[in-house]
């Protein structure tokens, strides 16, 4: 039988166990990073936490509804068993009535054809990184090989341990512009989720320096359960000329090189990123997003 439980019901102690023992034990799942990136969530659990869904909620105009949070891009059903597709639909019908509207970002082994929920499919690109340095190189796209060329020829160099605020402004002040959505909270969401991850080590924040010893690129890396998770990165201009992004992750990937380790970029539904990402020889995945929308028919026409 599953349950629903609101916040406190949860036993936080017992999920995050949970959690680390599943077959898909995403960071993004843990009740400590949920309480940063969704505060009110809440939980489908079966039987004695068999099975369990975060509920990522909120309330807006009195409505309440459940939405795929920021900085945790998969979440849905977690188990230490294979997981079928009864199982996962099973979750998804028994969300309480009182959630209105649902967008829902499953994880990738919840990927199934599911009935009665509309589907959009969603791409994440993952590097196995159990190789040689020198094998995994080979399949590096000559774009990417031509990239990390060029930032050795300008001297481009890796700093370790730098402040993520330095990060946040970096991207804040080119890229932040372009994406109108993301709000003060937002930053500041993200800046408490990377310092909470580098308090208990499960976070690396690397920059990339000219020559000039000037910060002009770097990565948040999530390091947890034999995964490397992309959250975040900076560029600037001189960046991009210097072909710094790409130093940075092969500097990831030859410090990794032969061990257990998955780099996940998080992948991107834009066809330049995704072209990026696979450059370093990465394959590509599917995750779920399902939506459902029970609105009233006024509030319903205008959320389209």
């Amino acid at each position: 039988m599953i349950s629903y439980l609101k916040h406190n019901e949860i036993d936080k102690s017992k999920w995050d166990s949970y959690i680390d023992n599943s077959t898909h034990n995403l960071i993004y799942a843990y009740s400590w990073y949920l309480d940063v990136v969704s505060p009110k969530w809440e939980a489908l659990i079966e039987g004695d936490y068999k099975s369990v869904m975060p509920l990522t909620r909120n309330k807006k105009y009195g409505i309440n509804y459940l939405y795929p949070p920021y900085f945790a891009q998969q979440l849905g059903v977690f188990s230490k068993e294979k997981l079928s597709q009864e199982k996962v639909e099973e979750f998804l019908n028994v969300i309480p009535s009182h959630f209105k509207f649902l967008e829902i970002n499953l994880n990738k082994l919840n990927t199934f054809e599911l009935s009665g929920f509309p589907v959009k499919k969603n791409i994440n690109i993952e590097l196995s990184l159990d190789s040689p340095y020198e094998s995994l190189r080979k399949n590096f796209s000559e774009d990417t090989k031509r990239n990390i060329k060029k930032a050795i020829k300008h001297e481009v160099s890796v700093k370790k341990n730098i402040s993520p605020s330095l990060l946040i402004n970096i991207f804040r002040k080119n890229t932040g512009k372009k994406i109108s959505n993301l709000t003060d909270k937002n930053y500041k969401v993200l800046a408490n989720l990377i310092n909470i991850c580098i308090e208990k080590k499960y976070a690396e924040v690397w920059g990339a320096y000219t020559k000039e010893n000037k910060l002009c690129a770097g990565v948040v890396w999530l390091i947890k359960n034999n995964r490397s998770i992309f959250l975040f990165s900076a560029t600037d201009a001189e960046a991009k000329k210097l072909g710094a992004m790409f130093f940075l992750i092969d500097k990831f990937i030859q410090e990794h090189a032969g061990e257990n380790i998955i780099l996940d970029f998080e992948g991107s539904n834009l066809p330049g990123l995704a072209r990026f990402y696979k450059g370093f020889g990465s394959d590509e995945f599917v995750y779920l997003q399902v939506k459902k929308n029970n609105l009233p028919k006024l509030v319903r026409w205008l959320k389209r």
